[in-house]
């Protein structure tokens, strides 16, 4: 209808702009399911998180059967995450998570990693179980920033949200090996065993059940050069500058929280032999950072980035400093910081990460993520 009657006088009708009309496609595209792909993205991203920390969960019973000393769990922690690193400066340099499809990059890396997790039963040489969790390590890193560029496909409004949902997902799926070693107390193979299959049946999820979101842009081409404008570009350069920040901390803490809860709170078990209180509030620690992740999107998306980041760092920050000179009597206490600690060292991570989404180029989102 192009016009209409009032008064007996012909009114045009009001106009809508071409590029108005297209600008609401995508998000009409994007409304249509987004809310299902989300939810399996997180479910994927926990199954496969599994196999982050296996090692840490059980390591009281690879000091006792392997004879690793304390030193020697130290390195394989610091093998997981150099592993990582050397995975995802790779990965940033080749483009690899703009040019391979982030859903297909996901799946090999997630079933890749999940079979590499399963070698540290057998091995008992301790340079042979460095090698398989710094190549698992590796891995990894085609799978958390894949992750964040595909959620970033589906969600433009309300893009904090989703990634403090997906952030959550990564938290509980990264605190899941605690579950189980408390769950399998007196059998540390089948916690390592039952994070493989978790992992392996995330890494199917992703290309069988997600589809690539409206907002998504494939087909980048090779261009290690891009990396020079994360230096050069202001806001770019400090959001990384203080994601760094937030790393160092984050994976500090998620690494050693469980051997410093065990320390506190000994082998004490809840239920009969099996729920180690200990492990049951590590992992508690990790569902607390869950919460806070999905908390702090939605504050986000509503007062700012800036403001949902500096708060969690500065509580974080003080329970780090108040945590450790704490008396191990004191073990209620240090059960209820640890919980808070739990909640805020995660809660700036979604802020970080959508700012990086909003701030590089959409055609090296998924490098920009990575590195």
């Amino acid at each position: 209808m192009d016009s209409v009657t009032e008064g007996g006088r012909e009114e045009p009708a009001p106009q809508v702009a071409p590029d108005a009309v297209e600008s609401t496609a995508p998000e009409r595209a994007a409304s249509n399911g987004r809310g299902r792909m989300l939810a399996l993205i997180s479910l994927a991203t926990i199954l496969v998180l599994a196999i982050w920390f296996s090692t840490n969960a059980v390591a009281p019973a690879l000091e006792v059967e392997k004879g690793f000393s304390k030193t020697s769990l130290a390195w394989l922690t610091i093998s997981v995450n150099l592993g990582f690193l050397a995975g995802t400066l790779v990965s940033s340099v080749l483009n690899l998570a703009d040019i391979v499809n982030a859903r297909r990059l996901f799946a090999i890396s997630a079933v890749l990693g999940a079979a590499l997790n399963l070698a540290v039963i057998p091995l008992d040489s301790l340079a042979a179980v460095l090698a398989v969790r710094f190549v698992t390590g590796a891995f990894l890193a085609g799978v958390y920033p894949s992750t964040m560029k595909i959620v970033s496909g589906w969600f433009q409004q309300r893009r904090g949200m989703a990634l403090g949902v997906m952030i959550a997902a990564l938290t509980i799926g990264s605190g899941s090996p605690h579950l189980l070693g408390s769950v399998f107390a007196d059998n540390w193979e089948a916690s390592i065993v039952g994070g493989s299959i978790l992992a392996a049946l995330g890494g199917l999820i992703m290309p069988a059940l997600v589809k690539d979101g409206p907002y998504d842009v494939p087909g980048a081409r090779l261009n290690p050069r891009y990396l020079l404008v994360l230096f050069t570009q202001r806001d770019l350069r400090y959001t990384l500058l203080g994601y760094l920040g937030h790393m160092w901390e984050l994976y500090a803490m998620w690494a050693w929280i469980g051997v410093y809860l065990a320390a506190v709170y000994g082998s004490r078990p809840l239920l009969g032999d099996s729920l180690e209180l200990a492990g049951l509030i590590a992992f508690g620690v990790f569902v607390a950072g869950a919460v806070g992740s999905v908390v702090a999107g939605l504050a986000s998306d509503r007062y700012g980035r800036t403001i949902t980041t500096m708060v969690p760092m500065i509580i974080s920050g003080s329970s780090a400093l108040a945590i450790g000179f704490l008396p191990f009597s004191w073990s209620p206490l240090i059960g209820v910081i640890a919980i808070v600690w739990g909640a805020s060292v995660i809660a700036d991570s979604a802020q970080f990460s959508t700012a990086i989404t909003e701030l590089s180029d959409d055609a090296y989102r998924g490098t920009t993520l990575t590195f």
